[in-house]
């Protein structure tokens, strides 16, 4: 899928501890998601990692196929 969120193995590590690990996403153009849990399990994070705003340990994360 080259369009919309694509989020592949992504690891987001913060004070030397792993947040996500190795977390595949794909959301298609139009859809609609919602991003629950509880606190500490890494939602925003997640938002700022597929936003550009953290630099992931690994993974790749691309908008619309960039």
């Amino acid at each position: 899928m080259s369009e919309g969120l694509n989020i592949r193995d992504l690891t987001v590590a913060a004070a030397g501890k792993n947040i996500l690990k190795e977390l595949s996403l794909r959301v298609a153009p139009g859809d609609c998601v919602a991003v629950v849990g509880p606190n500490g399990a890494g939602k925003s994070s997640l938002l700022r990692a597929a936003l550009g705003l953290v630099a992931p340990r690994s993974g790749q994360v691309s908008w619309s196929g960039q």
